[in-house]
């Protein structure tokens, strides 16, 4: 189901994307745990964000594939260094 995860995610990224979001990342951890996270411009923006959901069968299929969900934790951007190569309208 890993796969069907990571579109679902990809999808619902792009859906975010179109409603204000700067992106997000979805990576594999050496313990073997996805971890995503998202940027938003603003708590405002991203509360605005998701009055509108995308496709309840995206959501649907990345619920089904989870084990377990951690609690979401919110970040303070403190230092940012991060260098992103070009990507002419690519998703990553």
């Amino acid at each position: 189901m890993e796969e069907a995860f990571i579109e679902a995610w990809s999808r619902i990224t792009a859906h975010y994307r179109e409603k204000g979001s700067l992106g997000s990342r979805l990576h594999r951890g050496s313990d073997g745990l996805f971890y995503g996270y998202a940027q938003w411009p603003s708590d405002a923006a991203r509360q605005n964000a998701f009055t509108e959901p995308g496709d309840p069968a995206d959501a649907e299929r990345m619920r089904s594939a989870v084990a377990e969900r951690f609690p979401e934790i919110q970040l303070e951007s403190l230092a940012d260094y991060l260098v992103l190569p070009a990507q002419a309208g690519s998703a990553g």
